[in-house]
């Protein structure tokens, strides 16, 4: 079998890499070793970058987002209950779009007209700085796909990085020492935006999956079990972390789901192996806090998909040539934003009492500076 492009990974990064490559008129397949179900059962959290959702809109997978999504045009934050507004309209002249990750992976399978081969066992990447080719195995038949490019789109623990030598990779990473406990739950939103909350206690985020159903995070130590959190639990210490008029308001119920997640800052470069690309979280992790992470997958696939193209109907090597440097920009400025929002918002015992007094700071700084919340929107609604 040979195709132009393998694409590994069928996630909302890989999906939207292929949709990219089909309006183009190139030929893709993906490869998943999940099933379409395990990987619609994913819970992740959806805050798309306007650069994101006209994205989405050029692919021909937004309809249902700006039918369904909700736009923010700010968001709160508050320390010890002291509360301030980030306009961004007013700000940057921009919004976000709260629309769930799996209901975007949901968007891109809806209209994907390529073949994607789901429980792909055994993907093995070969000679991908020759004449590149991929081997897996499908219900006891191993099968062999050349082609002309590998996309790695298959996520932190994937084999596409996994496949390079130590040698030709340099990896960059912090691990946060505590992670995010969330419970989802039918019941409306606290507040229309969300809510960002510091205390003294932890770390607390007011979500929302749409205007009945809504997502709330507390931080909690690297090491703490999900078993150990009752919903009442859960519910009496968000409340802690809150103002009182905000904590006052949550309409609390049963949890659907409840998970921990751990938080990390990770990078891999370069991006480009020869012919074989990453993009997505196989090349990048940002901690939750700034709202990234699907973002810069979205916008790495960007970048590629218009270099593959480039490379495959126009004979120019310029943009695979500078696709590493020009991802890395960017996904070095994210993690940036999402490293100092995690600094401000999180508690973190090893910098006592003086750390909490920054922290104080940088919170009176922004409530008394326009051009600080103005660069807080920038970064939050997305970089060019």
């Amino acid at each position: 079998m040979r195709t132009q492009v393998v694409i590994i990974g069928a996630g909302p990064a890989g999906l939207a890499l292929g949709r990219l490559l089909e309006q183009a008129g190139v030929d893709a397949i993906i490869l998943e070793r999940k099933s379409a179900n395990y990987v619609l059962g994913r819970i992740r959290a959806g805050v798309l970058e306007w650069g994101s959702v006209e994205l989405l809109d050029r692919a021909g997978a937004g309809a249902r987002m700006h039918a369904e999504g909700l736009v923010h045009h700010g968001t709160a934050l508050s320390f010890d209950g002291d509360r301030m507004h980030i306009d961004f309209t007013d700000l940057v002249g921009k919004q976000v779009m709260v629309y769930g990750q799996t209901e975007v992976t949901r968007d891109l399978m809806d209209i994907r007209q390529g073949t994607t081969v789901y429980e792909a066992e055994d993907v093995q990447l070969h000679d991908f700085d020759g004449k590149p080719w991929v081997s897996y195995s499908k219900d006891g038949t191993t099968h062999r796909i050349d082609c002309d490019f590998i996309a790695g789109c298959d996520g932190y623990h994937g084999v596409s990085r996994a496949s390079l030598p130590a040698s030709a990779v340099s990896t960059f990473e912090r691990v946060y020492p505590f992670g995010w406990l969330g419970v989802l739950v039918d019941k409306p939103p606290v507040d229309p935006e969300l809510i960002y909350a510091h205390h003294e206690r932890g770390f607390a985020l007011c979500s929302q999956r749409s205007p009945t159903r809504s997502r709330y995070y507390v931080q909690v130590a690297a090491d703490e079990k999900v078993e150990a959190w009752s919903d009442t639990r859960f519910w009496d210490e968000l409340r802690r972390r809150l103002d009182p008029q905000t904590a006052e308001r949550i309409e609390t119920g049963e949890s659907i789901e409840k998970s921990i997640a751990p938080l990390r800052s990770f990078v891999a470069e370069p991006l480009r192996f020869g012919r074989l690309f990453l993009a997505g979280d196989a090349a990048h992790i940002v901690p939750p806090t700034g709202a990234k992470g699907l973002n810069l997958a979205l916008s790495d696939v960007a970048l590629l998909g218009s270099a593959l193209i480039e490379a495959l109907q126009d004979g120019s090597a310029a943009g695979i040539d500078t696709y590493s440097v020009r991802a890395l920009e960017r996904i070095w400025k994210a993690e940036r934003f999402s490293w100092w929002m995690t600094s401000l918002l999180h508690v973190f015992p090893e910098t006592g009492d003086f750390g909490r007094r920054i922290q104080r700071a940088e919170f009176d700084y922004l409530m008394g500076s326009r051009a600080a919340r103005q660069s807080l929107a920038e970064n939050y609604v997305g970089l060019p």
